[in-house]
């Protein structure tokens, strides 16, 4: 029975229709006292009824809300099913409606797809697939959100169909105004349906119904370090995920963004999107440090609007000090425009941003570039760095030329809010990418750096800017393996630089995994004497080592491998190697016993380091492909620094080229060795075990509560 003793009633709006009677049937078959009611017979309190069931397959015109309004301010709780689900906002739930609602043909098994955050939920308790069926066949009235999310509402779970994952289509959504449950599903109980979908149909809506009537305080939006904190301890225990590499709470990360060092904290935003690990309505995330090691997480710092430029997203952007009032310009997304967007604080923690009243605050991009038009956008015109020149700002912001490549646009501006366009700073450049995003220009002193991200690789150029144009000298990739979108941030007389470190799994291992995303360390960028790049970690996390767990040997190697007296998830290991006359030196990490999956990380005569990721997992997971980067030893040892985390490797050579790799190892591979092929090697290494960067909290509960 569904919650016993519980009161049930099931509304409809102008006498049932054929889908209600079916469903209405149903609900008495499970619930005894269950009684039909119309909407306006309800009295404004709760009646006698625990929990109301609105199940509704026809459009919502002219449906009377007064009613159920009521009966939500009473604080009581209601299911909304169907379309149903498309009356939050004419009932006061959430200023954001789904934006599909109507009739989906179905013709294929399709149902829910629940997030890993909420398996306990009441819901979904009684099956053993996060993958719920609940339809087969027909032309269903439902309802989803796909380019938005809920204000107020907590996702619970996605679409599929098919057998095939559609985590951008929302169906199940949690709202705490009183206690109210969204299943936008096609969940009709008029249609037939084959054996195994009907009861999976039957078993999850009597779930739904139980949820409601017996534990009305169901999961609700996150607001606080405590309820991410929550979510933190929920995903532990995943041997893929990064303990010092900043990764999110849970759900999805993509670029940092905003990096600003205020009121001695380093704050981190970062892209984000609160419904899922998968890209879609994105938020700016938040946390902060006081160290750039060990990180808090805080509350959204930043969401769309439901009315304004941003409606469909927050994205990219950048942070400055304007005389004394933190600002931020991101790029604030509306159907296929994407323009410039500002916004300020008055909170001592960043924690509150006010969006300017006149965003955007570029109306329109240049009309004297023939700017790349896309399916998704009407122009590729996005993600800002911003600096000040004296009493002038500068903005950078990415886009595309067609037929010639990738464009950096300068604009600059008073006030940072009356922009003049002053003309492109880059173009093209020997074909580096049609289209490049996230350009920052940094000062280096003798030069400076542009880097731009072209889907695939982060290239910069070291030059001068001169009259408002880039003087390319250089051209080089900024980390030649999985890295994209740095951002930077100037502390004191040193450059900080993090990079997103996108997953190279499926959408489906991290849908199940419940996160996707981490970022780089914190890396100091900076010129050698001879004016070329360096790149190294910064000092401070050499403070993360808790113990050194090998020293110093094996000094040297001739043509055979030995396991080193260390082995982890969370490493660091440092080691310096001349090939005297070997043909190539290899340090293997992630080692099973056997040796039958392992990420070898060889340096060959040829003079680069080789990632080979061909028997990283066992189980298939990532990408396969190797990976390469130039290490010429200078006349001197190859010096090697090598962060193990997770699912992480992250090298630097020479302390001047990167090269991050994403691999998905099972748990019990930790295993390290070092070999010397063909001949001898001389080598030192040390290696350390690291410590986390967040601290999981010690229990948690199902998600956070109202």
């Amino acid at each position: 029975m569904i919650g016993d003793g519980s009161r049930i009633g099931f509304v409809h709006a102008e006498g049932p229709s054929d889908e209600q009677r079916a469903a209405a049937a149903w609900l008495r078959e499970r619930a005894a006292d269950a009684r039909v009611v119309p909407v306006a017979d309800l009295d404004g309190d709760a009646g006698p009824f625990d929990v109301l069931w609105w199940h509704r397959a026809a459009p919502l015109d002219g449906v009377p809300a007064e009613p159920l309004a009521d009966f939500l301010a009473d604080g009581s709780n209601l299911l909304l099913s169907l379309r149903a689900m498309g009356a939050v906002e004419a009932l006061g739930i959430d200023p954001v409606p789904p934006d599909g609602v109507g009739v989906e043909s179905v013709t294929e098994p399709v149902g829910v797809l629940w997030r890993r955050l909420y398996d306990d939920h009441p819901a979904v308790s009684g099956f053993d697939s996060r993958r719920i069926p609940v339809c087969d066949r027909g032309a269903v009235p439902a309802a989803r959100y796909e380019n938005v999310v809920p204000s107020r509402g907590e996702v619970l779970a996605s679409t599929v169909r098919g057998g095939h994952d559609a985590p951008r289509e929302m169906r199940v959504v949690s709202w705490d105004r009183g206690s109210v449950l969204g299943v936008g599903a096609p969940l009709s109980f008029a249609e037939p349906a084959a054996p195994e979908v009907a009861e999976a149909r039957s078993a999850f809506a009597a779930g739904c119904l139980s949820a409601l009537a017996d534990d009305p305080t169901g999961p609700s939006r996150p607001t606080s370090t405590a309820d991410f904190e929550g979510f933190r301890a929920r995903l532990t225990g995943d041997p893929h995920r990064p303990r010092y590499h900043f990764t999110p709470p849970a759900n999805w990360l993509n670029d940092p963004n905003g990096l600003i060092r205020w009121n001695g904290r380093y704050h981190l935003f970062y892209q984000y999107n609160p419904a899922g690990p998968f890209h879609n309505s994105i938020h700016w995330g938040h946390a902060t440090s006081e160290d750039l090691l060990h990180w808090r997480d805080e509350p959204v710092a930043l969401a769309p609007s439901p009315d304004g430029p941003d409606r469909d997203g927050c994205w990219s952007g950048c942070a400055v000090d304007d005389d004394g009032t933190p600002t931020i310009l991101y790029t604030g997304g509306d159907g296929r425009r994407q323009l410039p967007c500002l916004a300020t604080s008055a909170d001592p923690r960043l924690g509150t941003w006010d969006k300017d009243p006149d965003n955007p605050v570029i109306a329109a991009p240049p009309s004297d570039l023939d700017l790349l038009s896309t399916e998704h956008w009407e122009v590729e015109f996005r993600d800002h760095a911003v600096w000040r020149d004296g009493d002038t700002w500068y903005q950078l912001i990415g886009s595309g030329v067609v037929d010639e490549g990738g464009a950096v646009l300068l604009y600059s501006s008073p006030d940072l809010r009356e922009w003049e366009y002053e003309g492109p700073l880059l173009v093209g450049d020997d074909g580096h990418g049609t289209v490049w995003e996230c350009p920052e220009l940094l000062d280096l002193g003798d030069r400076s750096l542009l880097h731009v991200s072209n889907y695939e690789d982060v290239v910069y150029f070291l030059g001068d800017l001169t009259d408002g144009e880039f003087e390319v000298t250089t051209r080089g990739v900024l980390d030649h393996g999985d890295f994209y979108a740095p951002q930077s941030l100037r502390d004191g007389d040193r450059l900080l630089t993090w990079g997103w470190l996108p997953e190279t799994r499926g959408e489906r291992a991290q849908w199940d995994a419940g996160w996707s995303g981490a970022l780089s360390l914190p890396r100091v960028l900076s010129l050698d004497d001879d004016g070329r790049l360096r790149q190294r970690p910064a000092e401070e996390v050499t403070d993360l080592r808790t113990r050194r767990v090998a020293a110093g040997g094996p000094d040297a190697l001739d043509d055979e491998r030995r396991a080193l007296d260390a082995g982890g998830r969370t490493l660091e290991i440092d080691l310096e190697v001349a090939l005297d006359d070997a043909e190539a030196f290899e340090l293997s990490v992630f080692e099973s016993a056997d040796r039958a999956e392992r990420t070898a990380i060889r340096y060959p005569r040829e003079g680069e380091v080789v990632v080979d990721r061909s028997a990283s997992s066992r189980a298939g997971a990532g990408a396969a492909d190797a990976q390469r980067m130039p290490a010429t030893p200078y006349d001197e040892p190859l010096s090697l620094r090598a962060f193990l985390d997770g699912s992480v490797i992250e090298l630097y050579a020479n302390g001047r080229r990167c090269l991050t790799s994403r691999v998905y190892p099972e748990a019990d591979s930790t295993g390290v060795s070092v070999a010397a092929e063909g001949g001898r090697a001389s080598l030192t290494v040390d290696v350390w075990e690291l410590e986390p960067a967040i601290a999981p909290a010690p229990s948690a509960g199902r998600g956070p509560r109202p």
